[in-house]
Formats: C-alpha cells, structure tokens, sequence
C-alpha cells in the first residue's frame, strides 16, 4: 500500500498531490509540466516535498511533522528513469548487479543469473548498453530495479525513449513483467491510450493539482471534471447548467438535453465523444441542427466539424463516422445530429 498526500513549491509553479494505491498498477495521467515526474521524485526521494506524508506498507519515508525523510538507498523504491540510465562502460550484467549490491558475492551471482533468465537477456549478458536495442536496454534497466526486490515501482514515461513501432511489442512485455512483481506499480504516462491498457487505477494531474484516484475504465466511460474529460480524449464540450429533473441546458449548443439521472447541482459543463455523435432523421430528443464547417479526411473515419450556430466558445461540434456512412449522406451543408442520453458527460469544471 503506498500513500501519497504531499505539497511542493517550485517558483509560481505548486503541486498538490494525494492519492493512495495498493498492489495495482496505479498511473498518474496527465499533460507535459503538470508535476507527474516531480511526483515520482519525491515519492523516489530525489525530490524533498515542503510539507506532507508519503507512507509505503507502513514505513514512513516521508513526514514534514515528524521530520522524516528516508533516504533513496532506505525507501525499497524501484525508480525507472525515461532513459534508463544504464553505465555505457558497463556490461548488462554489471549493471544489474548493481542494483544486487547489498547481496553476498554468491548470492548477488545467483540473483544476477536468474534476472537475466527471467527478462530473456541469455546471450547478451556481455554487451554494452550502446549494442541494445531499445527494448532490451528497457529490460536491463527494470532487472537492474527487480533484483534489487523493491516494494514499489516507479515508472517515468517509460516508452519515451522509443520508436513507435517499438512501443506495442514492449507494452506487452512490460505488462507481463508488472504482472509477475505483483507489488505497487505507479507510472507516469501522457498517453491515456497507455494508462488504458497498462493501468488499473488512474490518477489524473492538472497544473499540479490532482484528482482522485479512480478505476481506469470508470475514469473513461464517466470522466467527473473537465480536465479529465479532456485527458480521456473527449472533444466536445458546451457549458451547461442544471435544469433540476433529468435535464441540462448545453448553453453552446442552444439546446437542452436529456440525461439518464438527475444532474449534480455544481455541473458546468457538458462532454460527449465524437463517436457517439450520429446524424439524425428528424428531430426529436437530443437532436441539433447543425451547420456543415468541415470535412476532415482521416485514416479510418470522416471527421466532420459542426456548427451549432451559437457564436460561442464551444459552438463547435466534431462527429466522426466511418467513412461509407458519411458518404451515403451526400455531403449535406446543414445536418441534423442526436446524442443518447447515455452518453452525455456532465462535469464540474474543476
């Protein structure tokens, strides 16, 4: 069980994080500069919070009261760097042996072998970091972490380093190496297609303030904020207000629309993905009329980018559909859409 609920001030800039995450794999999920990597530095002990607590199965590493601050060497924190920072003059085995220091000789030789068995590096446990590919530079480095038999597992982007057509292959490997550590597994990701597959519990950053930790799949299928919304991926947004009942007024779009449950009473805004947004026949509920702006050409779908007509912020509407179904309307210039209540998103703004 790790805890987390730390402060820390760098200029104009404040983090403000608190979650808490057993043995899951646990992402923290956000743009560039919003403080997901100076998390895992504090946590790592690289970084010093000004204030907080950071607690790891019930050893405190840090506490600003009682004037706690554990050392990186004392934490039993497995930190993976975006680079990995491997010894270039070392061989694949020196450096994970490294991370086996505090072992015996015998023992450190027996821990070092079975590492290598286990990440599949037979064969080149004599080579230097610069005759790795990428991904087994990536398998050295998180062996040099596992011998080491930490209790958590910090991962910092660890897909950066990488060309794309890299990433799938070592996805799946990384994912079956978290699977067999079994401990708590945190990683920093700006991709939320990557937390999706790799995480089970999300927390999301936004200028260094986080939200709650949540279940990967509840944080995609019902975002609660605007900022998680739009790290889930989602497009398109009207400001809205409560109309008590089962009803919000989409303020940008200029109309009113059903939703499944009554809404919160602090909403402010309404989201609804692309996908789920489909040409209508006739009007009915949850339908808006739509000036045609643009026709965008993607790879495996139509984009097209609608109007509302409002003049405001958000009057525009983005609905993508395969590429067939969009023909077959005959390149209208105004259309009709509808959105099911189901898959209206009301959120707060913060």
């Amino acid at each position: 069980m790790l805890t987390v609920d730390i402060k820390k001030k760098l200029g104009t800039f404040a983090l403000e994080v608190a979650f808490e995450t057993g043995g899951d794999i646990t992402a923290l999920l956000g743009a560039s500069g919003c403080g997901k990597s100076m998390t895992l530095r504090c946590i790592a002990g690289i970084e010093k919070p000004d204030s907080g607590r950071i607690v790891l199965n019930g050893r405190v590493l840090y506490d600003s009261e009682k004037k706690i601050n554990l050392t990186p060497q004392k934490r039993k924190v497995g930190y993976l760097f975006q680079h990995y920072s491997l010894f270039p003059n070392m061989t694949a085995a020196q450096n994970i042996a490294l991370g086996a220091a505090s072992h015996g000789k015998v023992r450190r030789r027996a821990a070092v072998a079975a590492m290598i068995s286990s990440m599949r590096l037979g064969g080149l446990e004599k080579r230097r970091p610069d005759e790795l590919s990428g991904g087994q530079k990536q398998r050295v480095a998180l062996a040099r972490i596992l011998v080491s038999e930490p209790d958590a597992l910090l991962l910092d982007e660890p897909f950066s380093a990488l060309d794309d057509y890299l990433k799938w292959q070592l996805e799946l490997e990384l994912s079956d190496i978290l699977k067999r550590f079994g401990g708590t597994t945190v990683f920093v990701s700006h991709s939320r297609e990557e937390v999706y597959r790799l995480a089970e519990r999300v927390c999301v950053l936004t200028d260094g303030k986080s939200e709650r930790a949540r279940d990967v799949r509840g944080l995609f299928a019902a975002p609660e904020t605007l900022s998680a919304c739009l790290i889930s991926g989602c497009k398109n947004f009207s400001r809205a207000r409560s109309l008590g009942n089962c009803e919000i007024e989409a303020v940008d779009w200029g109309v009113t629309l059903r939703v499944p449950a009554p809404p919160p009473d602090d909403i402010e805004y309404a989201g609804v993905r692309a996908h789920y947004i489909r040409p209508a026949a006739e009007p009915g509920e949850n339908t808006i009329e739509c000036a045609v702006s643009r026709v965008i050409d993607d790879i495996f779908a139509t984009v097209v980018m609608l109007d509302a007509g409002t003049g405001t912020e958000y009057s525009l509407i983005r609905m993508e559909l395969p590429k067939g179904d969009w023909a077959a309307l005959g390149s209208p210039e105004r259309i009709l859409v509808s959105i099911d209540a189901g898959d209206i998103m009301p959120l707060r703004g913060s």
